[in-house]
């Protein structure tokens, strides 16, 4: 399983920001996870990806645990956090080389521009980051994340703010990568899971509160849209349902 997450819990003194959820994720799918803001979305994808512990339970990545394996859960994963960080004053190639060299490949001059064709950016990559469009800066900050080959994805928010032109460029993007990595795709845009998810994931005040194939989670609710879904399980008359 690429990622496999069991009864996590994480707390910041009183409060559960994700309360004993669990779920799987199958290798080569892209999964969209949902939730309302405060739900546990990000809190869950920083556990993955190893930059905070968890408070109980178990989460891993290509089979390695996130807390015993830390080193071997990066190696095996890409990142695009929601604030994508950036070297804004190194050129696009630069930039790349850089992070070639943290992952210390031996073969990274030739991966640059492997990835620079694999991420539409040709015709920037003699340019500073700083000059770019925020559309190419999320395809810098997707050239970053899969520089190493990772295995696995994860993706929060990669399409937020960016025009219907640029969003549709990325959305291609994220289902060529799909087509060989396993990919988490946190996004609030419901018609961007339509798009490109084949699995559904839904968080609720830090509780899973559907998991399941996007088409078997539309025909348990009448075939109604995933907005009207989403609504049904996260809106303030959810509680019953819940």
């Amino acid at each position: 399983m690429s990622i496999a997450v069991a009864n996590l819990c994480k707390t910041y003194g009183e409060q559960k920001a994700i309360d004993g959820i669990s779920f799987q994720v199958s290798p080569g799918r892209i999964a969209g996870f949902l939730g309302p803001n405060g739900a546990g979305k990000s809190t869950t994808m920083k556990i993955l990806t190893c930059f905070i512990p968890q408070s109980s339970g178990t989460a891993a990545v290509c089979g390695f645990d996130v807390s015993t394996y830390s080193m071997e859960v990066r190696r095996n994963i890409g990142y695009l956090p929601e604030h994508n960080p950036l070297y804004l004053e190194m050129y696009v190639r630069e930039a790349l080389g850089f992070i070639g060299a943290i992952h210390q490949l031996d073969k990274r001059q030739k991966r640059i521009p492997e990835v620079i064709e694999l991420c539409g950016l040709g015709d920037e990559q003699y340019k500073k980051i700083g000059a770019l469009s925020k559309g190419y800066r999320q395809r810098v900050g997707l050239a970053q994340a899969i520089f190493s080959d990772p295995e696995v994805l994860i993706l929060d928010e990669p399409t937020s703010g960016l025009d219907p032109n640029q969003v549709i460029g990325i959305r291609k993007l994220i289902r060529e990568l799909g087509k060989t990595k396993t990919v988490l795709l946190s996004t609030h845009i419901m018609q961007e899971v339509e798009a490109v998810c084949e699995q559904v994931i839904i968080i609720d005040k830090g509780r899973i509160v559907a998991d399941d194939d996007l088409s078997s989670l539309r025909m348990m609710h009448h075939n109604h849209s995933l907005e009207d879904i989403f609504i049904e399980l996260t809106g303030p008359d959810s509680a019953e349902i819940n």
